[in-house]
């Protein structure tokens, strides 16, 4: 027991003293007022998105992930050359003015090192801003899930972009930001679906109706897949779009990099003001966590009386 409550302690600890910079302002999207599939985006919809250029045009999707660092698909990236690279945040319009945008260039590119360009196995990357980003309705980070996170599936999430509407037809006019919602697809259905063509990872979740018609496309990659967290009341990304057999095909899923096989990878590349991770789910508890619970409680009241006296 002593050794329980002494675990108790060191956790409240922690809560006090130690809880990420993010938490708190990650996975709030105070603009998004309706979700519709295959449409417009509301403005300031998903505040998280970034549009990737290079040389002035537009190649890939990302996802603000804190003040300093967009996370974003590794095959976005043949090289490591920031030359000519700039990442808009707060864009609507690909062509249109753009009021709530700031933009900023890069500093380094992070590939992660197992990234595997025949396989497809850990696409994902991220991309140190030159300058610090500083949030408003329109521009906000998401949050990310923790290690061990799993998504059911027939979770419904969205996807945004400004990638093709349909295989090699791109958005017309303004290209205006998209969003679609699609179900998660179980990694056994998915590896059936590509059986001989790709082998699907523990590192890969997938998405997408069985009759196809909702997906994303070409230009969207890198691009962030997202659920809404109920119990936290934030949005979650937990894919990065990677690749699939076309686009919104039949049986044919997008197939995405599984974000929440990543946080210690992506806590050790960002050394302060880490971005917020969020539990997609809440365990059956034991005994022994329901008495640290129980403690945890009552030295929070404790704690909350000294503070407000």
């Amino acid at each position: 027991m002593e050794d329980r409550l002494f675990a108790c302690g060191i956790i409240l600890l922690a809560i006090i003293t130690g809880s990420s910079a993010q938490l708190g302002v990650c996975g709030v999207a105070a603009l998004n007022t309706k979700i519709v599939g295959g449409e417009d985006a509301t403005p300031g919809s998903w505040p998280w998105q970034a549009s990737l250029q290079q040389d002035g045009a537009f190649f890939c999707g990302g996802s603000l992930i804190n003040n300093q660092y967009v996370l974003t698909a590794a095959h976005c990236f043949p090289g490591t050359s920031t030359s000519g690279l700039v990442v808009y945040l707060g864009r609507q319009y690909q062509q249109n003015v753009n009021p709530n945008e700031v933009s900023a260039t890069v500093s380094q590119i992070i590939k992660h090192p197992s990234y595997n360009t025949i396989t497809m196995d850990n696409d994902i990357a991220l991309l140190e801003l030159s300058s610090t980003i500083t949030f408003t309705d329109y521009i906000n980070p998401v949050c990310l899930p923790t290690s061990g996170s799993s998504f059911d599936a027939g979770t419904n999430c969205w996807v945004s972009g400004w990638g093709n509407i349909r295989n090699n037809v791109p958005l017309p006019g303004s290209q205006t930001l998209q969003e679609v919602s699609i179900p998660v697809v179980s990694n056994s259905d998915c590896s059936s679906n590509y059986s001989g063509r790709y082998t699907i990872t523990d590192n890969m979740v997938c998405a997408g109706l069985p009759q196809g018609g909702k997906d994303s496309c070409q230009g969207d990659s890198g691009g962030p897949l997202v659920t809404k967290n109920t119990n936290a009341n934030v949005w979650v990304q937990i894919g990065v779009v990677s690749f699939g057999d076309g686009c919104a095909q039949p049986n044919s899923p997008g197939v995405y990099a599984r974000v929440s096989q990543y946080q210690d990878w992506i806590n050790s590349q960002i050394s302060t003001n880490q971005p917020g991770f969020v539990p997609s789910s809440a365990p059956a508890l034991k005994a022994s966590q329901f008495i640290c619970l129980s403690v945890l409680s009552i030295l929070h009241m404790v704690l909350s009386f000294f503070i407000l006296s």
